[in-house]
């Protein structure tokens, strides 16, 4: 299983939507990553035509980075990644995110448990009106409700889970709220996500100043590619407790 250094050191993660990742965009993508010195790789979406499993095996076969799967349905199952993120929607009331879809999945990932990282998934309104929030027919949590999203994490650190992942969205007008990261953060012992909405360096920074453990970048790097270099020094930064962008 990828060894992810939790609570050790600030983390960047980059997404990849295999719907957009076209070979010329993927080996670019994968080039400023290793520049960058990207900790991980983030390969799924709400919703893709073109197989997780295809991407998944062309980020190995052009990178080191370890390759996590983030699965946004049944579909993208696979063995090909270095870990898998089995996320529980637990800011909604969808059974089938909540355990439904996880059941069915179990058999499939009973051999590989090892490489399973049970992930505490909590949608966060950060306007835009999000393809996460169709998919899942849920709720987001209000960005102000800082009790709200406390609570649900810590049910989630209660439950078991390994992480909790402060989810934007895709198309989120703005990150999650720095108040409602910190707030979570501060009552968790264990490493807290967030992405979505997160286009600037400066915003990095933000989420990493308000408790993030790793940010998560996707949208902000398909638009501004050279996003990644500038968000890995906001991360060494932080890690040499010296902040210089």
């Amino acid at each position: 299983m990828v060894d992810i250094p939790w609570k050790k050191r600030k983390l960047i993660a980059r997404l990849i939507d295999p719907d957009h990742a076209g070979e010329e965009t993927l080996v670019t993508a994968v080039r400023l990553a290793d520049e960058a010195g990207v900790d991980i790789f983030m390969a799924g979406g709400s919703l893709t035509s073109v197989p997780v499993t295809d991407v998944i095996r062309k980020l190995k076969q052009l990178s080191s980075i370890p390759v996590v799967l983030f699965p946004g349905n049944l579909t993208q199952l696979t063995a090909g990644a270095d870990a898998i993120f089995l996320l529980s929607l637990i800011s909604g009331r969808n059974p089938e995110l909540l355990i439904g879809s996880h059941v069915i999945a179990a058999p499939l990932l009973k051999n590989m448990r090892e490489r399973v990282i049970p992930v505490g998934y909590m949608l966060i309104d950060c306007g835009g009106g999000t393809s996460v929030e169709y998919m899942s027919q849920t709720s987001p949590i209000p960005s102000g409700k800082n009790d709200i999203a406390v609570a649900t994490a810590l049910a989630g650190e209660m439950l078991g889970m390994k992480a909790i992942y402060l989810e934007g969205g895709s198309g989120a007008a703005r990150p999650v709220n720095p108040s409602m990261i910190k707030a979570v953060s501060d009552e968790l012992t264990i490493p807290v996500i967030t992405g979505g909405g997160i286009d600037s360096a400066e915003k990095v920074e933000v989420a990493f100043g308000a408790g993030a453990d790793m940010v998560v970048i996707g949208n902000g790097c398909e638009k501004n590619p050279e996003l990644i270099k500038g968000a890995c020094r906001v991360r060494d930064s932080y890690n040499r407790d010296t902040f210089i962008i």
